[in-house]
């Protein structure tokens, strides 16, 4: 029974022929890995990763309503997705007042999307796919869709790059600056908000997070580099959404599963290494500071233990 749903899962019959089918999802995949390993060290160094699922549940309710009325579903994503950028963007001037509205958004648009698929008499995998994502829905004029927003988003991260990575870091100093904060907060959102609807047509609304957060914080466990962070975040990202996308083509489930198991590993493995280091250094620290007591062999505690013997005699 085991080797039966591991056959299941890993089968890769004709995985030629499925490899061309899904061209589209695996180019769309390759971007949308780019744009959220470029923009994943933000969303964390702003605290942001909760605005992310608040703007994917209303990036679905937009899609379930496109859905429903016959509209094109990247459309009613996008809506969503902005609108909700926005409003988290103009009234979340603060961590507390931003958490607030990104909790009272996110029940919203779950409901209303729920409701929309509720009341939608289609294929019951278009339901489905817009929770967990799909891979062969990407027909050519959705991969314009995602090319085009995709290309948009990284140009203005490119363009507002150093002030918005100033402001992220230290957003009271880069005011006093003369840095424009709030504009390029509002700026950010909606880039991020275009992110998150196109991630939402491939990894689904549910695990987004898995690609614009989880790629980030693994890099940013390896390294604090300014250079080097977003290069492994899109590294990993991109390695999370299409060999998820490859995997999948092996059984009949829909793509996040893998793509979450992927991006999953690759923190973890990340986290142990990171941890290693951090361990590595505090060691030496800690022998620089006072050598007498940390050695490589324990000496320093065994010396200590055989003055206090010699005390006691």
């Amino acid at each position: 029974m085991n080797l039966d749903l591991l056959n299941h899962i890993l089968s890769f019959q004709n995985f030629g022929e499925l490899v061309v089918l899904v061209r589209n999802s695996i180019i769309a995949g390759a971007l949308l890995g780019i744009v959220g390993g470029l923009i994943g060290p933000f969303v964390i160094t702003r605290n942001l990763p909760f605005a992310v699922h608040g703007i994917s549940e209303l990036s679905f309710a937009g899609a379930s309503i496109a859905l429903l009325i016959g509209i094109n579903v990247v459309a009613g994503s996008l809506i969503g997705s902005v609108l909700a950028a926005l409003l988290i963007g103009v009234l979340g001037n603060r961590a507390r007042e931003r958490n607030s509205i990104i909790a009272v958004l996110m029940p919203f648009g779950l409901g209303l999307g729920i409701l929309c698929l509720a009341l939608y008499q289609g294929r019951s995998a278009n339901k489905f796919g817009l929770l967990t994502g799909q891979i062969v829905s990407v027909d050519n004029p959705q991969l314009g869709w995602l090319l085009g927003i995709s290309v948009l988003v990284i140009v203005t991260l490119l363009v507002v790059w150093r002030p918005l990575t100033f402001s992220s870091v230290d957003p009271d100093v880069a005011a006093a600056a003369g840095v424009p904060v709030r504009s390029l907060a509002i700026v950010f959102m909606l880039a991020l908000g275009l992110s998150v609807a196109v991630s939402v047509q491939i990894v689904g609304a549910l695990l987004v997070l898995s690609l614009l957060v989880t790629p980030a914080a693994a890099a940013l466990r390896l390294t604090v580099s300014p250079l080097w962070v977003p290069v492994l975040s899109v590294v990993f990202a991109v390695t999370s959404v299409v060999g998820g996308i490859l995997l999948a083509l092996g059984g009949g489930l829909p793509i996040s599963p893998y793509v979450t198991t992927i991006s999953f590993a690759i923190w973890l493995v990340c986290r142990i290494v990171g941890g290693r280091r951090e361990k590595r250094a505090a060691y030496r620290r800690a022998r620089v500071a006072d050598p007498a007591t940390v050695t490589a062999g324990g000496t320093g505690v065994r010396a200590a233990a055989d003055e206090g013997e010699r005390v006691s005699a």
